[in-house]
């Protein structure tokens, strides 16, 4: 790689990684007009973790996600052909990660929430899927990203039912 090339590389890695705390932080704010409000008013299971532990969770999460996006960008530059698939998968679970606090905090629906993180998880497996192929160790850092919200999505099941 030349200096310019490294330079640039370094610069897509914060791009990427930016990219997705952009994500946590908007949907952090939607997040924010009911979680001391409505939140602490739903019956939850007992194994609900504390508050607390979501932010570090998922600021950890999104950095992982941006690193695996970064990866895959690196390893296309080096293809002829630049393959839109993984960005394709990547762009819309990240939009329904992003809609479920909209759905699940802003609209007060644990409904609608559990709809779109249903779809949400299987987002994250075609992603999964499409960078494997580009880039095993890509894929491999979204799996405690899917991990997690197959846990988020029996919490939300949880809730629903209890509610």
């Amino acid at each position: 790689m030349t200096q310019e090339s490294t330079s640039k590389s370094w610069i897509v890695l914060v791009q990427c990684i930016a990219l997705c705390l952009a994500v946590e932080l908007s949907a952090g704010w939607l997040t924010s007009f009911s979680v001391n409000t409505w939140y602490p008013t739903l019956v939850k299971p007992s194994w609900t973790p504390p508050s607390w532990i979501f932010g570090p969770v998922w600021t950890l999460l999104y950095i992982s996600m941006g690193v695996s996006l970064w990866l895959i960008w690196r390893k296309n530059q080096s293809v002829e052909n630049n393959n839109l698939v993984p960005y394709i998968f990547f762009g819309v679970q990240l939009f329904l990660n992003f809609l479920w606090s909209g759905l699940f905090f802003g609209l007060r629906s644990p409904e609608l929430a559990l709809i779109d993180i249903m779809a949400l998880w299987f987002a994250i497996g075609g992603t999964v899927v499409s960078f494997w192929q580009v880039d095993k160790f890509a894929a491999l850092l979204l799996i405690p990203y899917w991990a997690w919200v197959t846990f988020a999505a029996v919490l939300n099941a949880a809730i629903r039912v209890l509610n």
